[in-house]
C-alpha cells in the first residue's frame, strides 16, 4: 500500500469518493472510444460453380442433406459399423486429446477477456522490531496493517479487446479442429472396418478354390502313378494347388493389422475384437445413388478450411494487439485499509487509510522494436492468407480426386465381374473337357489360375468401391456433428 499518499493528503468527507466515480467515468468512456489495427473481414473461400469431374456411376448433383452427411456411414446399411462408429466417439484417444485443446483455448480466451477488468488485492502484515541501545532508544516497535490494492489497465487503445478477439478466434480453430479430428476417425473406423471384410471376403475366395484344387491335385496324382499323365503336370497341378495355399498367410497377417488397428481407433486394446469381428460379413455394398453438392458448399463444410478461416481472423486481430503498444497505457490505482502500532487501535477510525490516482506510461524509445513487431504479425496474417487459400484448393483437390476414384472404381468392378464369370465357366468347360479327354490338363491348370486370381481382385475391388464411398464423404466433410460430441459451453 502506498503510506505517502495516506500521509500528505488528508480525506476530505466525499471527496475521494466523488473523485474515484469521476475517474471511474472517465475510463469506461476511454476504453471503448479506440480499436486500433484492422478489422477483420471475413473471406469467402473462392469456389468454382461446379466439380470439374463428370459425375457418373450413381453420382447426382443435388441439395446434400445434412443429417445424412453427418451420419454418413448409415448410408452403407451395416449394424456393426454403425456401432463402431459410435464407440469411436466416446473412445478414441485422440479425440478426446482434441477435446482438451478445446478445453485449453477457452481458458487461454477467459485469461484474456480477465485482463480487461480490474484486478483487486487484499494483505495484511504485522511487525514486531527493537532497535540497539547503544545507538538508540532501545525501544521496541510494533506495526500493524491491512487492506486492499486495487489497479486497472484502461484499455483506451483496445488492444485488449483485440487481445480477446484473437483469442476468440483461436478457441474457434481449435473446435474445428476438434471436427476435423472427428471426421478422419469416422473415416479411418469405416476404412478399417471395410479393410476388415476385403480381407475376410479374400480368404473365403481362396479357400473356396483350394478345395477344388486339392481335389485336382489328388486326382492328377493318382493319375500320375498308374502312368496315365507325365510328372510334369502333377507337379504343376501341385505348384499351383501350394501358390494358393501360399496367399492365405499374407490374408490372415493383413486381417489381423486391420482388426488391431480398428481396436486402437476405438481406444480398445489390439485384439479385443478379434472374436467380435470373427464371423465373416460381406462387404458393406454402395448405395444406388450419392448426391453431391456443389463445390462452395463443400468448402463451407470442411473443418480445415473453416479452421484456416478462423486462424487468419485470430491472426488480424494480433495486429491491433501489436499497434497498441505504439500509444500510451493509463493506469487507475487505489489502497484502501487499516494501519496502526498497536493491535487494539488497527479497527478504530483513525487507523483507516487510502490512496488513489492514476498514472499514464509511454514508451519513448525503443529503436524500432514495436513497429517491427507490427511488421512481424502483418507477415504472419500474409501467411495465414496464403495458408487458407491452400487449405481450400487442396480440399478441391481431395475431392475431385474421389469423384474420380469413386466412378472409374466401379466400372473397374463391372468389368472384373463380367471377367470373374467368364473365368468361371471356362474353368468349367476346360475341366469337362480334360476329363473327356478333349484337352491337355495344362489348360485346366490355365483356368483354375485365371479364375482364383479375378476373384480374389473381385473381392479388392468391391472393397476399394466402398473405401472410395469412405474417402468421398471423408472429403465432403462429413461425419461432424455437435450431436456426437459435446464440449463446453462458449
Amino acid at each position: 500500500m502506498n503510506k505517502l499518499l495516506t500521509r500528505n493528503h488528508p480525506r476530505r468527507p466525499g471527496g475521494g469518493t466523488r473523485s474515484t466515480l469521476q475517474l471511474v467515468v472517465v475510463g469506461l468512456t476511454l476504453s471503448g472510444c479506440i480499436t486500433v489495427g484492422p478489422d477483420y473481414q471475413p473471406v469467402e473461400p473462392a469456389a468454382p460453380a461446379a466439380w470439374h469431374t463428370e459425375l457418373q456411376q450413381g453420382l447426382t448433383a443435388g441439395q446434400v442433406d445434412s443429417a445424412t452427411l453427418a451420419h454418413w456411414w448409415t448410408v452403407l446399411e451395416d449394424p456393426q459399423l454403425s456401432e463402431l462408429e459410435e464407440r469411436a466417439v466416446t473412445g478414441n484417444l485422440e479425440l478426446k486429446v482434441a477435446q482438451a485443446r478445446v478445453n485449453e483455448a477457452r481458458a487461454l480466451r477467459g485469461i484474456s477477456q480477465a485482463q480487461l477488468f480490474p484486478t483487486l488485492d487484499a494483505e495484511a502484515a504485522a511487525s514486531k522490531s527493537r532497535s540497539s541501545a547503544s545507538g538508540g532508544s532501545g525501544r521496541e516497535l510494533k506495526h500493524y496493517a491491512a487492506g486492499f490494492d486495487a489497479g486497472w489497465e484502461v484499455d483506451v487503445f483496445g488492444g485488449g479487446r483485440r487481445s480477446v478477439e484473437a483469442a476468440q478466434a483461436g478457441l474457434e480453430s481449435t473446435q474445428e479442429q476438434l471436427n476435423g479430428v472427428l471426421v478422419t476417425l469416422l473415416a479411418e473406423v469405416a476404412l478399417n472396418y471395410v479393410e476388415v471384410r476385403t480381407y475376410q471376403a479374400r480368404l473365403e475366395a481362396t479357400e473356396a478354390n483350394l478345395a477344388a484344387l486339392q481335389e485336382n491335385y489328388e486326382i492328377n496324382f493318382s493319375h500320375y502313378q498308374a502312368g496315365l499323365i507325365s510328372e510334369l503336370s502333377a507337379q504343376e497341378s501341385l505348384r499351383i494347388l501350394e501358390s494358393a495355399r501360399a496367399r492365405i498367410p499374407a490374408f490372415e497377417t493383413g486381417l489381423a493389422a486391420a482388426k488391431n488397428r480398428l481396436a486402437v481407433l476405438l481406444g480398445e486394446t489390439p485384439g479385443s475384437l478379434h472374436q467380435e469381428l470373427r464371423q465373416r460379413l460381406g462387404i458393406p455394398e454402395l448405395p444406388a445413388s450419392v448426391v453431391i453438392g456443389i463445390p462452395a458448399e463443400t468448402l463451407r463444410l470442411r473443418p480445415d478450411v473453416r479452421a484456416a478461416e478462423r486462424n487468419l481472423a485470430a491472426q488480424t486481430a494480433r495486429i491491433g494487439v501489436a499497434t497498441a503498444e505504439l500509444y500510451p497505457k493509463f493506469q487507475l490505482a487505489g489502497t484502501l485499509g487499516l494501519e496502526s502500532i498497536a493491535a487494539r487501535d488497527l479497527f478504530q477510525s483513525t487507523s483507516r487509510v487510502w490512496g488513489l490516482g492514476p498514472s499514464a506510461s509511454w514508451r519513448v524509445f525503443d529503436a524500432g522494436a514495436i513497429r517491427q513487431n507490427i511488421l512481424v504479425q502483418n507477415a504472419r496474417q500474409e501467411q495465414a492468407l496464403i495458408h487458407y487459400e491452400a487449405t481450400i484448393l487442396r480440399a478441391l483437390e481431395e475431392v475431385e480426386n474421389a469423384l474420380v476414384a469413386y466412378a472409374q472404381e466401379q466400372l473397374r468392378k463391372t468389368s472384373i465381374s463380367k471377367a470373374a464369370t467368364a473365368a468361371e465357366r471356362a474353368a468349367q468347360l476346360a475341366q469337362d473337357q480334360y476329363q473327356a479327354g478333349l484337352v491337355a490338363f495344362n489348360n485346366v491348370l490355365d483356368a483354375q489360375r485365371a479364375l482364383l486370381l479375378l476373384q480374389d481382385e473381385l473381392a479388392q475391388s468391391n472393397g476399394a468401391a466402398t473405401a472410395n464411398l469412405v474417402r468421398l464423404y471423408k472429403a465432403f466433410g462429413g461425419g461432424w456433428d455437435s450431436s456426437l460430441i459435446q464440449p463446453a459451453a462458449n
